[in-house]
């Protein structure tokens, strides 16, 4: 695997499930990618490198994606970026039983702040 592709070891797991497993993260449609760089500049997960050559973004770490997130999309005004259907993660928190490991994540949470 290349540099570019490595995932972050800090997200390498999603709620108790690997990250590789889960099949989210957004793709580019460089006919309709102006190269504006707002998702490059405001991912906070690192996902995007811009490639000066062809003047467009890339998805460069596609597994630092948080699953679910969908924020880069809702921002390119010219509808270049997309992801999978959402249906993909709610099947994952159905099938993997990610909400007890949620509800003791609260309850930690919560009882941290007494």
């Amino acid at each position: 695997m290349s540099q570019e592709n490595r995932m972050d070891p800090k997200f390498g797991m999603w709620k108790g499930v690997p990250r590789e497993e889960i099949e989210w993260f957004p793709t580019v449609d460089h006919e309709k990618c102006v190269g504006c760089g707002m998702c490059v500049v405001s991912c906070g997960r690192n996902v995007f490198d811009y490639d000066p050559l062809n003047k467009k973004a890339i998805v460069a770490r596609p597994l630092n994606c948080m699953v679910g997130c969908t924020s880069c999309e809702v921002w390119c005004i010219y509808g270049a970026i997309s992801f999978p259907d959402k249906n993909i993660v709610k099947e994952i928190i159905r099938k993997r039983q990610v909400l007890v490991r949620v509800k003791k994540e609260l309850e930690e949470k919560l009882s941290s702040k007494s």
